[in-house]
């Protein structure tokens, strides 16, 4: 049984909160355990809760899930990006799959809401990263 940390970004909590809903499915659905959830303000917040959550010894992987839905400009995606980033130097510098699942960046609210699947996506992605690794 995979152990998970769970990290839910809420500043688009309408979505993200399908999102973590989604997550939570896909966990029992991978007989995999949430041992924590950590809820942060917006997907830039959430590199230092994956640290946080990867250093544990009763977590095998972290899945992160948020919704970046402002609009398509260049700040929306240079967030993506450095989150992106900073999930996978977390994942390298504590040798632990981080997973990254997010709606957006550049779609409106309601297109975000038609991406909750994402939140699924991390989990699925986290598990198959822990079974390749065993």
């Amino acid at each position: 049984m995979v152990s998970l940390g769970l990290v839910v970004a809420r500043f688009n909590s309408s979505v993200t909160e399908q999102m973590e809903e989604a997550a939570r499915d896909a966990a029992a659905e991978r007989d995999a355990t949430v041992v924590e959830t950590i809820q942060v303000p917006g997907a830039y917040d959430s590199p230092l809760a994956a640290d946080r959550l990867a250093r544990r010894d009763d977590v095998d992987a972290v899945a992160v899930v948020g919704a970046i839905v402002t609009g398509d400009t260049d700040h929306d995606r240079v967030i993506a990006d450095a989150t992106a980033k900073s999930l996978t130097e977390v994942s390298l510098d504590r040798d632990k799959p981080v997973a990254f699942g997010v709606s957006g960046p550049g779609m409106s609210g309601a297109e975000a809401r038609e991406r909750v699947s994402k939140g699924a996506e991390a989990v699925y992605a986290a598990t198959d990263m822990v079974e390749a690794l065993a």
